[in-house]
């Protein structure tokens, strides 16, 4: 068959975009990607294991088709690798490494918004052997916090200014006009992560040259308390290790690094009671669990007593008063209703857990999501102390295109086409922190109303009085 030469030329330059996994934080990759695709000559691939989400984010689009993928197929995930020219991987963390895998083999970058793994930095030299690009932890959190971070960072030590002091904070929220019930919270990423946020260690983090570790049954009790400008007030708890990002940021000799989780006030405070409990464990299974109630389930924590009630138990265990604003967040979850069943087989307590919030937590469909983020810098400049404070607000518009997509899945999105443009080509298992990536891709997002505001004033140093417990 006979080409015209620009039809042939334009075929030849065409470049296939492959994403696997269309979850929730999809939704403003796959649309940015599309709107791109005429004016960059892209061909989109959705793979899922259910096309119907991937169908409707594409809408009929003529740049896009959906797929079922397999991941756990390596012929078939192996045979997809091969036909892009860029892998975009929205699975979860533990799934990324065969995807990884695959595209060393066949010589294709991949772009995640995870955080580096062992598995995944140990195939750094493997990438700089075959001049791939492996972007990684290039979403909201982490991603966004990296880049906006970094940038403010290079310019205070362009002016041979000495950091004092740098903490992050981030969060996902639920929009105040959406805010309808005592947590101040919905879900508005995985419900699971929630529920298990802050095990596996403790929270570390340095304060004033003082290292500090907060175990897990004191995490919650040990917070501070924010203003973010325009937005009021909330809280952060301690992320399980703000550390190990000292080195990679340049900031080895910090006296005061911390990274947190925000919060509205009295959260952290609420969720402490489901610690204490033990019902965010996931170590073990319950007999019997589909049977359960969710009364049944609240007292298997709680000592017998032939006479006292559920209720009774809890507040003396706990030591909550009948009129306080704790005791009426757990009624309006129905923790006590005698009725409603648990319905799952074998389940861990935080699976248990996860059900019940999930009946109360999950957004309605009018409802819009928030994301917060602020970082603070302390430095001093020819010994004048200064401070300046970096927020970020950004509204859901819809439950498809929700903030938390859109913070996560637009730097995916730009970071993967300026890969494959040419853009960003420094090789290896990488994150976000280097000038040729962030700079380009934070202007962007300004675009789509991602947008720091900055604050300039005296520096406060670390205040005790703003931590709780």
């Amino acid at each position: 068959m006979y080409l015209r030469k620009e039809t042939k030329l334009h075929f030849l330059s065409m470049k296939n975009i492959l994403i696997i996994g269309a979850g929730k934080s999809s939704a403003a990759l796959i649309k940015y990607l599309l709107d791109k695709s005429d004016e960059e000559n892209l061909q989109i691939t959705i793979g899922d294991i259910s096309t119907e989400n991937a169908l409707k984010l594409l809408d009929n689009h003529k740049n896009g088709s959906a797929i079922v993928l397999d991941v756990f197929d390596k012929n078939q995930r192996e045979k997809e690798i091969k036909k892009a020219d860029i892998v975009i991987s929205m699975l979860p963390a533990k799934l990324h490494i065969d995807v990884a895998k695959d595209c060393i083999l066949n010589k294709k970058h991949m772009v995640t918004a995870s955080y580096i793994s062992k598995e995944m930095k140990e195939l750094d030299s493997a990438a700089k052997k075959n001049g791939l690009v492996f972007m990684n932890e290039i979403g909201l959190d982490p991603g966004l916090d990296h880049m906006s971070a970094m940038q403010m960072l290079d310019k205070i030590r362009a002016k041979n200014a000495k950091m004092l002091l740098f903490e992050s904070f981030c969060g996902g929220l639920v929009a105040p006009e959406s805010d309808s019930n005592l947590w101040n919270y919905k879900f508005t990423w995985n419900p699971r992560n929630v529920v298990l946020a802050g095990q596996g260690g403790a929270a570390m983090f340095i304060q004033e040259g003082t290292y500090k570790y907060i175990p897990y049954h004191k995490l919650f009790r040990r917070t501070e308390f924010l203003k973010i400008h325009g937005s009021g007030n909330f809280e952060a708890y301690a992320n399980r290790d703000s550390l190990k990002y000292r080195s990679i940021y340049g900031l080895d000799e910090i006296p005061t690094m911390y990274r947190g989780t925000i919060r509205r006030v009295g959260f952290s405070r609420a969720w402490n009671i489901f610690v204490q409990l033990g019902m965010t464990d996931d170590s073990y299974t319950i007999e019997d669990s589909e049977n359960m109630s969710y009364r049944d389930f609240v007292n298997l924590f709680l000592a017998y007593s032939p006479s006292d009630s559920v209720e009774l138990k809890l507040r003396s265990y706990l030591k909550i008063d009948q009129d306080d604003i704790m005791w009426e967040k757990l009624i309006e979850l129905d923790l006590f209703n005698p009725k409603k069943k648990i319905g799952l087989k074998n389940a861990t307590p935080a699976q248990i857990l996860q059900k019940i919030l999930e009946d109360s937590w999950s957004l309605k469909e009018t409802d819009k999501d928030m994301i917060v983020m602020q970082h603070l810098f302390g430095f001093e400049i020819d010994g004048k102390k200064q401070q300046i404070e970096s927020s970020l607000i950004v509204l859901g518009e819809n439950q498809t295109y929700t903030a938390m997509a859109k913070t996560v899945g637009l730097p995916v999105a730009i970071a993967a086409l300026k890969i494959v443009k040419g853009e960003i080509t420094t090789p290896g298992v990488q994150l976000p922190i280097n000038k040729e990536v962030y700079e380009p891709i934070l202007k962007e997002l300004e675009n789509y109303g991602i947008l720091f505001q900055e604050k300039e004033g005296t520096y406060l140093g670390y205040n005790p009085n703003n931590v709780i417990g």
